[in-house]
């Protein structure tokens, strides 16, 4: 094996680099295709088989979060729920259960505009299957009518969910990322692990403590959204996580116009005025669930409501293209 100082550490998946003058020796990095992107574990070690332990069981434990919230695997605990809850209570594991309870409660405090149910409105739209594609008014006014977090009904003294009307359907596009990584980080604290860095697909990253010789934190690069190859901003992140939803991910065009998947729960339309938000946030959850409606509601919104441990990196389309903070 190589012996490298730190400075000068090399970034290999799946190779443990061993650092001079560290108290944590050992640099292990793998990654794994799971939620249809890939998912990046990164951690620093003083011994080297706890590192690879630990960062096997980080991504194992994405897996099982897969395992319970995909929507395109058929025997998930989600989809059994999508499949039976608008016939007759479903009964929930307590994990899943505490999460929709979660999930209630960040609709009822964004108004609305972040909303589980959503499922219906993305099929509506195409953004399930490809980029996308302009719906007839009727369609979306349909999807509309099985759309609304006060459909589901959640019993907490039997763990039993109940949809009121027929064709809702539970989403996990903007909870799953960010529940995995955080659980991964769970997964690494509990293997002893205080150095490390998730990523899931890159939108939803959290750095926990910090990486050797940088005690200001992971440095995360914020792309800009008109050209991605360009950065905007870069933010150090030290217990903390990030996420960034943003027109460019999924995009049509019709009519001269952008049509984002990012979609307004109330309107059944795509969100318009905002191309990009990133929210830093102590938990990845947070930082994924907050980014919607900051993007729906605006800066002004964001401004008002945001909590002051947020930070809000908002790119407004507007004449000038303005991106920055949102700063109380």
């Amino acid at each position: 094996m190589r012996r490298l100082c730190a400075a000068a550490a090399c970034l290999i998946a799946g190779v443990s680099t061993l650092l001079c003058d560290s108290p944590a020796a050992y640099h292990i990095e793998e990654s794994a295709p799971i939620m249809g992107t890939t998912f990046v574990v990164e951690v620093y070690a003083r011994d080297r088989e706890r590192g690879q332990r630990a960062a096997s069981d980080a991504l194992e434990e994405v897996r099982r979060i897969d395992r319970m919230l995909s929507n395109y695997r058929g025997d998930s605990e989600l989809s059994k729920v999508n499949a039976r809850a608008a016939i007759g209570p479903v009964q929930v594991s307590e994990e899943l259960f505490d999460l929709l309870v979660r999930c209630r409660a960040y609709s009822e405090r964004s108004g609305g505009t972040f909303d589980v149910t959503v499922g219906p409105l993305m099929k509506v739209w195409g953004f399930y299957k490809d980029s996308g594609h302009m719906p007839a008014a009727s369609q979306v006014q349909a999807a509309l009518r099985t759309v609304g977090y006060n459909k589901v009904v959640l019993d907490q003294a039997t763990h039993e969910v109940r949809f009121q009307v027929r064709g809702v359907s539970l989403d996990p596009g903007g909870i799953g990322k960010g529940y995995a990584v955080d659980r991964a980080v769970i997964a690494l604290k509990r293997d002893g692990i205080d150095s490390g860095f998730i990523s899931g697909g890159g939108s939803s990253i959290f750095g926990l403590g910090t990486p050797p010789n940088n005690p200001s934190g992971w440095p995360v690069h914020i792309q800009n959204p008109w050209n991605t190859e360009n950065i905007a901003e870069t933010i150090y992140l030290r217990d903390r996580s990030l996420s960034t939803s943003g027109a460019f991910e999924k995009f049509f065009w019709a009519d001269g116009h952008v049509y984002s998947h990012i979609m307004d729960p109330r309107t059944g339309y795509p969100a318009v005025g905002v191309v990009s938000v990133s929210v830093a946030a102590p938990s990845t959850l947070d930082s994924e669930i907050w980014a919607k409606p900051y993007y729906i509601q605006g800066r002004r919104w964001t401004l008002k409501y945001k909590p002051r441990d947020f930070a809000v990196y908002l790119c407004e389309d507007n004449a000038k293209r303005t991106c920055s903070w949102v700063e109380r």
